[in-house]
């Protein structure tokens, strides 16, 4: 029985307050070859299984909220019910695999079952087959899931053996054995966090002290950032329903522009997304200002050889993208500029301080705090962009070549349109959602992503590679 971390019950929480929010992330594996059969397509999941355990262990909520929700594992797990099948309409491209995303997307996991499913879409032109993993937040983040990608596929055409599973379900824990256990945490986790804290001060506390001092700069810089983002229509209640769609890009463009004009890869994948923001505020009318297009820009936690473990291990920054800047050049300068400041602040030390407290606060009160904050209008963040680096190494499902990764971050409150970066083997894929009723226009920002790099990469004397994955961008 393995009980959430505080931020993996966050998105439970988070989810339970907003009745139109679903916290699944996902992604798209488009592969070549002949799609498997059903039969086929079991048999390999059902030998990859024991690698992920987290695969086979329901959600059980703790009685009264005494605690956080724990993993148990699920005594009548069926494989059948999680492995789903369907088929692209014609033509079978970009357009119909992006409704098929939207529609899985749209609806919640059950939590009366493992929270993931995979589904598999024929119909796909160039005889490819696509595959959705469809997994619950609070199982894993963005890292953890693309590491989900090498443990369950193969880095060879030629299939790895199957994992026997000799493990037998654990038994299911009584609501009375759930309750008891949550007391007995409440009182002994923070006495046994406040004692590992204190042993590491005494080891070390002009560490300590430093690392106090950062947390508190961390919180003061970060307060301005709190002020309600300018207001637009990006900023919204949101329905259950959603749009997605994507663009695409090269990673050696991307790396031809860092070279040129300057920054990171990350500085130069958030310039084109803050001038696609700026071509979807002018296509909507709107004048783009300073301050009002405020993004959640996640960052890792993981240390080096932290593969493996599901569950979340991330903080974050918050960054106005500078959508008031018309010149691409001098809005890409305006993005380092404040990743910059944000890393040289240490912004992200005031997120994890907060998951940090999490631990040392008793869960009835630390969840009443979250559901109060859910409850209130959120305005000071209008949009989340995550960029996830896959493997830029081929990957194979059984024996057939994986083509292109397209990632889902999924959206909440008021955060009407959210935007996932991930690059694999030499590509990069935005994956972009919107709120069905509110952002019928989520194309305008995927051409504006590819428009935003085209105008880089022309600016740093280049012109860009012409897209090979697909047919071009699915029109929400």
């Amino acid at each position: 029985m393995d009980r959430l971390n505080p931020l993996d019950a966050l998105f439970i929480d988070a989810e339970d307050e907003d009745p139109h929010t679903s916290m699944a992330i996902a992604s798209i594996a488009v592969f070549e070859g002949p799609c498997p059969s059903h039969e086929e397509f079991m048999a390999f999941l059902a030998g990859r299984l024991p690698r992920v355990r987290r695969y086979r262990q329901k959600l059980r909520a703790v009685p009264f909220h005494l605690g956080r929700p724990v993993w148990v594992d699920d005594p009548h797990f069926d494989l059948r019910y999680h492995a789903r099948r369907t088929a692209l309409p014609a033509p079978g491209g970009d357009q119909q695999l992006a409704d098929l995303m939207a529609r899985v997307m749209s609806q919640r996991l059950d939590r009366d079952h493992p929270l993931w499913e995979y589904w598999i879409a024929e119909g796909l032109p160039q005889d490819r087959w696509a595959l959705i993993s469809k997994v619950h937040h609070c199982m894993v983040d963005g890292v953890a899931g693309t590491d989900l990608y090498r443990v369950i596929f193969d880095f060879s055409p030629e299939p790895s053996p199957p994992t026997a599973d000799h493990q037998a379900p654990a038994a299911e824990p009584s609501p009375l054995q759930l309750a008891a256990q949550a007391a007995v945490d409440m009182v002994v986790l923070p006495v046994r966090e406040t004692l590992a804290l204190g042993s590491g001060i005494a080891a070390d506390p002009g560490s300590a002290v430093r690392q106090a001092a950062d947390t508190a700069r961390a919180f003061a810089k970060l307060a301005p950032a709190l002020w309600p983002a300018t207001g637009s229509s990006l900023s919204g209640h949101i329905g259950r329903q959603r749009r997605y769609t994507w663009a695409r890009a090269s990673l050696d463009d991307v790396k031809k522009v860092k070279r040129e004009l300057g920054g990171t890869v990350n500085d130069v994948v958030l310039a084109a997304i803050s001038g696609a923001f700026r071509a979807l505020l002018l296509a909507r009318g709107e004048q783009p200002e300073p301050h009002m297009v405020r993004s959640l820009v996640p960052v890792s936690l993981r240390a080096p050889g932290e593969e493996g473990i599901y569950e979340n291990r991330v903080s974050a920054v918050l960054a106005d993208l500078p959508v008031h800047i018309a010149d691409p050049v001098e809005r890409l300068g305006a993005v380092r500029a404040q990743l910059q400041a944000l890393k040289s602040a240490d912004e992200a030390k005031a997120g994890e301080a907060l998951v940090a407290l999490g631990r040392f606060t008793p869960f009835p009160f630390l969840s009443w705090g979250i559901r109060l904050v859910f409850g209130l209008p959120q305005r000071e963040i209008i949009t989340v962009t995550t960029n996830v680096p896959g493997p830029q190494q081929p990957l194979y499902g059984l024996g057939r070549k994986l083509v292109e990764i397209i990632p889902y971050v999924p959206i909440a409150t008021t955060v009407r349109t959210g935007i996932a970066i991930f690059s694999y083997c030499g590509d990069v894929t935005f994956g972009i959602t919107g709120d069905f009723a509110a952002s019928p226009d989520v194309d305008v920002l995927a051409h504006g992503i590819e428009d935003g790099l085209s105008e880089l990469l022309a600016a740093a004397g280049h012109q860009p590679r012409p897209a090979a994955a697909g047919e071009g961008q699915p029109q929400a």
